[in-house]
């Protein structure tokens, strides 16, 4: 089925839990090793991530009890899950996973590998990384109440992670220079009702998409994609146009900005058809050390009004319903904007500070 060729009376939809960066590695597998991995959420946001359709997720790890260290002295941080993170995958809902990052080489190709193995087991698809670069960059296709979605992933770092012929790796894309011309391809070639593109990009721990990032953002959409859903700030950014510029992160054991406060987070139920996204509602969550949970009283009051600002910024408005940030896009009241600066007015509280408290060992590219 083409996209956009359907009644509109009859065109079919979809709903899909969006989850950021999931790190399953260092104090979270221990916890995998030790506890019943159903441990590490609390009901309350399973139940809300099986209410989609389907369940998307970027996940910051291998997966495997094999491998080593990747040989760079530059980089400090090296994230590997147990098996049992399979099980608690499958208890989210999850139907498919970016592997598009910085930590899917963590410990080499042979870790890649077990980690394709055990999802593709588990009946998980995986977008983003591969046996070689024509697989790392293979989209993925699920189909649900008579919607089609292709997946698309890739990542701008590190261009060290790179599959090439032959060699396992992740789909790796310079998107601050420009869409490549595989990727341009991938995209417009999918024959289906939308294309899901969920980049990888940027740099850690910052409150707006960078110019850069919005410039790659419009390029995207002008090429074929119908929404875009990115990650890699460990902190949600706004919603422009059909742009979830970062989801921020799911579940992790790093140390918390106390300003920024990474420890807070969205889970975003999209709903879309062929024209594109219809609603959002984003649950506020709060991160605790290995657990996630709803978030509430001050803490989802923060959520609250950073989300808002962070929308406003981009010509979106929020709502709220029952305690969920909505965006509702076919409303007048929000404007489609991708492209272009972002405006210099303050964030709803300082960012200067650089100290952080501890949950963990530290913040991770």
């Amino acid at each position: 089925m083409a996209r956009g060729s359907t009644h509109p009376a009859r065109r079919p939809r979809v709903t899909i839990a969006l989850a950021g960066d999931t790190m399953l590695g260092r104090g979270v597998a221990a916890v995998l090793e030790s506890a019943p991995p159903a441990s590490l959420f609390a009901p309350e946001v399973v139940a809300a991530a099986r209410e989609a359709d389907l369940v998307l997720l970027n996940l910051e790890c291998c997966i495997s009890n094999r491998g080593e260290r990747w040989a760079d002295p530059r980089k400090p941080f090296f994230f590997r899950a147990p098996p049992a993170a399979v099980e608690l995958l499958t208890h989210l809902g999850v139907d498919c996973v970016t592997l598009a990052n910085n930590h899917a080489l963590d410990f080499g190709t042979v870790a890649l590998t077990d980690t394709l193995d055990f999802l593709h087991a588990a009946g998980i698809e995986t977008v983003g990384a591969g046996a070689d670069v024509d697989e790392a960059r293979r989209p993925a296709v699920l189909e649900t109440n008579g919607f089609r979605l292709g997946i698309v992933g890739v990542t701008d770092h590190p261009a060290d992670y790179a599959a090439g012929p032959g060699t396992p790796g992740v789909a790796f894309a310079r998107l601050g220079w420009g869409i490549p011309d595989w990727l341009s391809k991938t995209i417009s070639r999918l024959d289906v009702d939308a294309v899901l593109v969920t980049p990888h990009w940027g740099p850690n721990m910052i409150e707006r998409p960078l110019p850069e990032i919005r410039t790659a953002a419009a390029r995207l959409l002008e090429e074929g994609a119908t929404v875009i859903a990115g990650h890699s700030a460990h902190v949600f950014q706004g919603v422009g146009g059909p742009v979830l510029f970062d989801l921020g992160d799911f579940v992790d054991d790093y140390a918390t900005h106390p300003v920024l406060r990474n420890d807070l987070g969205l889970l975003c139920l999209l709903t879309l058809d062929a024209e594109g996204p219809i609603q959002l509602e984003a649950l506020p969550l709060k991160l605790d050390y290995c657990h996630t949970r709803l978030a509430d009283g001050p803490d989802a009051a923060w959520i609250r009004r950073r989300f808002t600002w962070a929308c406003s910024e981009l010509g979106t408005r929020v709502t709220e319903d029952r305690g969920r940030l909505v965006i509702d896009w076919r409303s007048a009241q929000t404007a489609p904007q991708a492209r272009g600066s972002v405006s210099s007015s303050s964030a709803p509280y300082s960012s200067t500070t650089s100290s952080t408290t501890n949950r963990a060992q530290g913040r991770t590219r």
